[in-house]
C-alpha cells in the first residue's frame, strides 16, 4: 500500500472520474501513481499533459531502445511500479520481453543491438547516485542517433528517473499489470 493512498472513484469529482476512466480503457486499470497525485488536481493535469506530451513528441529513436533505456533505469533505482508498468507497455508494443531478464548482462549478450547497449549504458550513466555520462558518450549517441534522437533518450532517462525516484519515495509498488491481473487490454 503506498504511503499516501489512491484517490478512490468515490471520492472524485467529474473531471477525476472522466481521467479513471479514460486511464482503465487504455491500461486496463487505472495506473497507482495517477491515483495518488490525484490528491493534487494541479499536479495530476500537469502529470498527465507532460506525459501525454513526452510520449507524442518521442518518436526519433527507435521504441526498443527508448523503452529498454526506461526500464533499465525503472530496474537500477528499484522502482517496481516501473518495472511492471514497462513491461506491460513493450509487450504491448510487440517487443520481445524475454530478454529484459539478461538486461543485467547487456553488454555482452546476444539479446541486445548494438544501438540498445549505447543506450541502456547510457541510462546507467544517467541514473546512479551521481551522473557518471562523459563527453566521448554523448558523441557516440549523438553520431548513433542524430542530436534530437540523444536529446529525446536524454530527457526519456531522466523523466524516468523522476517518475521512478518518486514512485520508491511513496512506496507504490508493482500493480499486476504484467501478471494479467490489473490488465485487461487485449495484446494488439
Amino acid at each position: 500500500m503506498p504511503r499516501i493512498p489512491a484517490k478512490k472513484t468515490a471520492e472524485a469529482g467529474p473531471f477525476l472520474k472522466l481521467v479513471y476512466r479514460i486511464a482503465g480503457r487504455r491500461y486496463g486499470a487505472v495506473p497507482e501513481p495517477m491515483a495518488v497525485a490525484a490528491h493534487h488536481p494541479g499536479l495530476l493535469r500537469t502529470y498527465l499533459v507532460h506525459e501525454l506530451l513526452a510520449e507524442r513528441a518521442s518518436k526519433k529513436l527507435p521504441a526498443n531502445v527508448r523503452e529498454l533505456a526506461v526500464y533499465r533505469v525503472a530496474t537500477r533505482i528499484g522502482c517496481s511500479w516501473c518495472v511492471d508498468f514497462g513491461t506491460m507497455l513493450q509487450k504491448h508494443d510487440g517487443l520481445d520481453i524475454e530478454r529484459l531478464k539478461k538486461i543485467d548482462d547487456y553488454a555482452t549478450s546476444p539479446a541486445f543491438s548494438d544501438q540498445e547497449r549505447l543506450a541502456i549504458a547510457y541510462a546507467d550513466a544517467m541514473s546512479g547516485e551521481q551522473v557518471t555520462v562523459t563527453d566521448a558518450q554523448v558523441a557516440e549517441l549523438e553520431r548513433e542517433f542524430g542530436r534530437a534522437g540523444a536529446l529525446e533518450l536524454t530527457y526519456q532517462i531522466a523523466l524516468e528517473n523522476s517518475r521512478a525516484r518518486m514512485n520508491s519515495a511513496l512506496g507504490i509498488v508493482d500493480q499486476g499489470f504484467t501478471s494479467g491481473d490489473a490488465c485487461r487490454v487485449p495484446l494488439p
